[in-house]
């Protein structure tokens, strides 16, 4: 087992893996940008190393200030936690010649999956069902428009090298196809320096479900149930929840056991999810796979019993999954809202700024994951998620009566949240009833 980790990340997602080390008995080293140099993660830590200003670009992106602070401290392995590094192969690569463990699956597989064109070939022949759209890249205005006309309107534009919903257009039709496609391309272009794109047909009204997979160097691939993402605002996740309210007791088998599927067909190790769209008839379509540890882990293992991070970093040492598929007795509802430093009403815009007074919510059934406290300034430089509100009860139900009160219990002052849309939505009778794509907020709010 490893004696010390160094963490490449900041925020709740560095304490959440703080945490997890120190239950193992791990050493770790949290590197942190001069805006972070008060942040929690920082204090946790049993030691820290400042790698470079504000900027991302200068910190947490700076692929060999990181190595170099690992060599320093001595680290074995690197976590990645989600975002930044985490799917970056040329990182990985590094870690693999300075004989540092990276806690995730090769830089070959976050390759191959991280480009979505050839994750859907590659799931294509492994007989996972696949939005009908380009089997390779296109890079041209002409070549795809020949490609839109044979998938058919409305189309769905994405970078294949995209994120977070970057480098994605709607072309409803073919006249506002061109504009749509030059958009996307260049924002791709901006975001990953990469102008490859594809394009696939347009699902409309989905659902967004998701499969949380963890598997071992020996082939053992276990699932952890699904989650719904479908409450989005500009293709982000706003709240997630286990089990999906939408599926069947057939579909909710059928989907799980094709995530393990498509696990084996790429010899995945480490945590990963795999994504789909559902459709209004039951229907389900692989959409990507997250190589990594994602925003919303806890409800899934909320509902397992499963510590993900402890497996991750077993896996990583080259032990086998402590648990089995038949261990897992999945068990009651789980429901997660990021709350974020935003103004929804001026189109969710970034609020940095002082937290003047917080207070957070406990109880039974309600966890909290963060690396907030009164007093901190939010950078304007990083993601703008301040808490993530867990709750779990026996049923879907009650975990949102228990996220309710969570919420109405929460305190932030000093910048605006969108705590109070979350609260809103939470209080919308669709929402309560399960009746919700991808569309809606849309659908509910003029924003």
């Amino acid at each position: 087992m490893f004696k010390r980790i160094l963490i490449a990340n900041r925020g709740e997602i560095a304490v959440r893996i703080i945490r997890a080390c120190r239950e193992m008995g791990i050493r770790t080293v949290a590197v942190y940008s001069q805006a972070d140099r008060n942040a929690v993660h920082v204090g946790l830590a049993d030691e820290a190393v400042c790698i470079g200003k504000a900027e991302a670009s200068d910190s947490y992106l700076n692929m060999e200030r990181i190595i170099s602070a690992a060599i320093a401290v001595g680290a074995e392995a690197i976590h990645p936690g989600f975002g930044f590094l985490s799917e970056n192969a040329e990182f990985v690569q590094m870690c693999e010649q300075h004989h540092i463990t990276f806690i995730g699956p090769s830089s070959e597989l976050i390759s191959r999956m991280g480009n979505k064109s050839e994750a859907k070939k590659t799931m294509r022949q492994a007989g996972v069902p696949v939005v009908p759209g380009t089997e390779e890249p296109v890079y041209n205005l002409e070549e795809a428009k020949r490609e839109a006309e044979r998938i058919g309107y409305p189309v769905m534009i994405k970078a294949s090298s995209g994120g977070g919903g970057k480098g994605m257009r709607i072309a409803r039709s073919r006249e506002e196809f061109a504009v749509s496609f030059q958009a996307a391309q260049q924002e791709s272009i901006r975001a990953f320096a990469d102008d490859s794109m594809y394009l696939e047909r347009y699902v409309q009204n989905p659902r967004h479900v998701e499969v949380q997979i963890m598997a071992d160097k020996y082939g053992q691939v276990i699932q952890l149930g699904e989650r719904d993402c479908s409450i989005q605002r500009r293709h982000q996740k706003m709240i997630e929840e286990s089990p999906s309210p939408a599926l069947t007791d057939e579909i909710r088998k059928k989907i799980r056991s094709t995530a393990v599927q498509a696990a084996k067909a790429v010899n995945y190790e480490s945590a990963g999810t795999i994504e789909f769209l559902l459709d209004d008839s039951g229907e389900f379509f692989f959409m990507e796979m997250n190589t990594r540890i994602q925003v919303e882990h806890p409800v899934s293992e909320l509902i397992s019993g499963v510590d993900l991070i402890r497996e991750q970093i077993l896996v990583a040492a080259g032990e086998a999954l402590s648990v089995a598929q038949e261990d897992i007795l999945f068990r009651g509802h789980a429901i997660e809202c990021r709350i974020n430093a935003e103004d929804p009403i001026r189109g969710f815009l970034p609020c940095p700024g002082t937290i003047t007074h917080l207070h957070l919510p406990g109880g039974n059934g309600v966890r909290i994951d963060t690396a907030s406290y009164e007093g901190y300034q939010i950078p304007p430089n990083y993601d703008s998620m301040l808490v993530k509100v867990i709750t779990y009860d026996r049923d879907r139900k009650t975990a949102i009566r228990k996220m309710i009160r969570a919420l109405d219990e929460m305190e932030i002052e000093g910048v605006e949240t969108n705590l109070e849309f979350q609260y809103d939505i939470l209080h919308q009778k669709d929402f309560q009833e399960g009746n919700f794509t991808t569309d809606f907020i849309s659908i509910h709010y003029e924003l």
